[in-house]
Formats: C-alpha cells, sequence, structure tokens
C-alpha cells in the first residue's frame, strides 16, 4: 500500500472534507476557523462562489491550452486585467505555476537581463525550495540542507529585524544597509550583481515587515549600481498586507514582480511582471513550461480579482488587520512570553520568546497545537519556531477576528500553563 512520504509533516490533526469562506470542515463535522488560508493562498476564502462558477465553466470548455503551442482567452483576458493592479510600466508577464518557479524565472530573468552573475538576499528570506530557489532561501536550513552544491552567487546580507537585533526600527534599517554596502565592498561587486530579492515582509522567517526606509534604500542602491530589486510578493500580493501589493508603502518601483498564492484563489498560478525592456532580454527559449497559465487556473485568478475589488477585500484586509493587531497586541500584554506582535494587514505574527529574549519555539509550539484543539487553526514560522502566524482570508469579519482572539487567548494561557 503505498503512503505519503514521511517527510511531510502536518501541522494540525486535521483531515478537511470541505472548505466555506473562513472555515474548515473535518470528516467528523467539526468546524474550524482557518486562519492558515492554505499559507495565504485561499484569500477570497474556502470556495468563493464566484471563483467556483469561473472554475467549473472554463472546465467544461477548455482545461488546458498549453500556451507556447496554442493562446486561450482567460490567459489573455488575466494579462491585460493584470495591468490594471500591477505598478506602472511593469508591463509584460511571464506565468509559471508555483512561488519556487516565479523566482526562477525573475533569477533566470535578471541574469540575462543585466549580463551578471550574482544575487543578493537577505536574512530569514524564504524563496521556495527548488533548487535555485532553495540557494536564494535563509528562513532556516531544512530548505538547504543535505543537497548541495547550491547554485553559486548567492549573497546573504542582514535584514532589519529589529526585535531580534534589539534596535529601534530605525537603527535596524541603517545596520542592514551599512551591511549590504559592505557586501558590495567586500563579497560582490555591484558591477557582478544582477539583482537584490526582497520579500515586503519576511515570511517563512518570522513574519518581519520590511521598513519603508529600508526598501527605499534598496531602490536607491539598485538605481545607482544597476543592478534589478526584485520584489518576492508571492506571501504579500493581492491584497494580504492592507495594500494590493506589499511594497506599496515605500513609495518604490520594483524592477520584477513576483506574485503566486492569493492569485487564483487556491488554483496553482504564479507569475513574474517586468517592463518590456526588461522581459525582452530574456534568451529565446528560456521561458515556457507545460502547465503555466493553465486556463482553469487564469479563470479563478480573474474571479479573485473580480471578488477583490467587488468585496473590497484590500480595504478590509487592512481593517481587520488593525483590529486582529489590537487584539493580538492586548494577549500579549498579558503573558510576557510574547515578545513580539507585528506584520501588516492580515498576515500578522506573535514572537514567542523565554525570559531570556532567546527564542521559545516549545511554547509556541504548545500555543499553536492548543488553537486547533479548540478550532484555530494557525502556523508556526521563524528559524526556531517560535512565531505563529495568522493570516486569515481576506474575506474574514470582525465577529470572526474577535471569536479568534477569544480562542488565542485560550490557547496562550493552556501553552504557558503547560
Amino acid at each position: 500500500m503505498a503512503e505519503l512520504s514521511p517527510a511531510l509533516k502536518q501541522a494540525t490533526p486535521v483531515v478537511a472534507a470541505r472548505g466555506e469562506g473562513v472555515h474548515i470542515h473535518d470528516e467528523d463535522g467539526r468546524r474550524y476557523l482557518d486562519f492558515t488560508a492554505g499559507i495565504g493562498v485561499t484569500s477570497t476564502g474556502h470556495c468563493h462562489p464566484k471563483v467556483v462558477a469561473a472554475a467549473q465553466e472554463q472546465v467544461a470548455t477548455l482545461i488546458h491550452g498549453q500556451y507556447t503551442t496554442v493562446m486561450h482567452r482567460p490567459l489573455l483576458r488575466l494579462t491585460e486585467r493584470l495591468g490594471e493592479v500591477l505598478p506602472e510600466g511593469l508591463d509584460r508577464l511571464f506565468y509559471v505555476n508555483s512561488g519556487s518557479e516565479a523566482v526562477e524565472a525573475a533569477l533566470r530573468l535578471a541574469r540575462q537581463a543585466t549580463g551578471r552573475q550574482n544575487a543578493i538576499v537577505f536574512l530569514g528570506s524564504f524563496h521556495g525550495r527548488t533548487m535555485g530557489a532553495a540557494s536564494l532561501t535563509t528562513s532556516g536550513t531544512k530548505i538547504r540542507a543535505g543537497i548541495g552544491p547550491l547554485v553559486p552567487g548567492v549573497v546573504v546580507s542582514p535584514f532589519p529585524y529589529a526585535y531580534r537585533l534589539g534596535m529601534s526600527e530605525e537603527e535596524a534599517t541603517e545596520f542592514a544597509l551599512r551591511e549590504l554596502d559592505l557586501q558590495f565592498a567586500t563579497v560582490t561587486s555591484p558591477l557582478d550583481t544582477a539583482a537584490v530579492f526582497v520579500e515586503p515582509v519576511l515570511g517563512e522567517g518570522g513574519y518581519v515587515p520590511a521598513p519603508d526606509a529600508f526598501l527605499q534604500g534598496l531602490r536607491e542602491r539598485a538605481d545607482r549600481h544597476g543592478f534589478l530589486l526584485v520584489a518576492d510578493e508571492v506571501q504579500t500580493g493581492f491584497g494580504r498586507t492592507g495594500t494590493f501589493w506589499g511594497h506599496e508603502p515605500s513609495g518604490i518601483r520594483p524592477d520584477i514582480v513576483i506574485t503566486a498564492k492569493g492569485l487564483a484563489s487556491g488554483f496553482p498560478l504564479s507569475a513574474i511582471a517586468a517592463p518590456a525592456a526588461i522581459m525582452e532580454k530574456a534568451w529565446p527559449g528560456s521561458q515556457g513550461g507545460t502547465y503555466g497559465g493553465n486556463a482553469v487556473a487564469c479563470a479563478a485568478a480573474l474571479a479573485t480579482l473580480d471578488v477583490i475589488k467587488e468585496e473590497g477585500l484590500v480595504e478590509n484586509a487592512a481593517r481587520m488587520g488593525d483590529r486582529l493587531r489590537r487584539g493580538l497586541e492586548k494577549v500579549a500584554g498579558s503573558h510576557p512570553e510574547i515578545g513580539d506582535v507585528r506584520g501588516r494587514g492580515l498576515m500578522l505574527g506573535n514572537e514567542f520568546t523565554a525570559p531570556d529574549g532567546t527564542p521559545d519555539g516549545a511554547t509556541a509550539q504548545r500555543a499553536q497545537q492548543a488553537a486547533a484543539r479548540h478550532g484555530l487553526l494557525l502556523l508556526t514560522c521563524g528559524p526556531a519556531g517560535n512565531v505563529v502566524r495568522m493570516i486569515p482570508p481576506l474575506i474574514v469579519d470582525g465577529e470572526q477576528v474577535d471569536t479568534a482572539l477569544s480562542l488565542w487567548e485560550t490557547a496562550v494561557a493552556e501553552a504557558v500553563g503547560g
């Protein structure tokens, strides 16, 4: 009898039978508040009626039209619609299936467009598990261990993680930019640097927002030295942070944007976007793939864009994110084991630390598991697994936020008392 790989570890014991909105129902009929959203994927909630209808209609019409063989209308319409929400000037798109594939496509494009080989990433970054993407990932050695040698030419620089550094945000930003300049002086010449990859909010690395001044500093250096600034918006994009793109509050424009996760409400679809002047430098044959731009996934993405606009989900993410954060800070105020609450929009993390300030992954794990027992599904992240993250669907309402906070408070009390 075949079984799943033992390397796959489940965060909760739930066997999902169906999903509806912000809830998952298990095979015994128990209902859970899902504040994981498939790791930020089901942005419009589970089985949103408009997304379901669009996918059903497309399945009955054309399931797959390989897009270097034939073209299909859902892909053309999606490209047009994304042009309405992408940063100005990023008017060329290439589609694949996963965030990792899109990251690798962005790395390939950056090297070909600049004629340079090196890429800079930041400590705590998560860009994927495939070989090139794993080479850019530093959120934990579990992604990189045992598979070397990794892709060469990757330089790791500090991220302005103020809480861990014991600094103010301003101090951490200044430190990180100084260290980046030191990398240019000691490790990778700007003339050898193709791109800097940055997440507007560290994902697996601990849900740490990049300060606006840090992103602005990266933009200034990219302009000065002629390398590309790549915004990995796989998790932060499509309204997750309370703006459509996570980099928006900084006022910068990336050279390449990577998007996935919430793009198609659960269907596999990802993309990179860049200006024509950059995308046209991709070498012939360097972009393609069997399943990229699948017709059903594109139909679901079109419906997702409709729902986000019609239901005001970006604005809702900002409002409900504020409400959730205030509640989390209140819980943290009663439990010193939670050293920091941070994030943007509906992408929030609770960092557990021991009295001496070291990461406390054990208590975070107990809190996450206790929450599941009480009906609230959550995930952990951070190198030590000591950050419990909350990423509900963007349709979440105030009553559901308040219910989740009540369950979280109960779970934390159990965890710190255990």
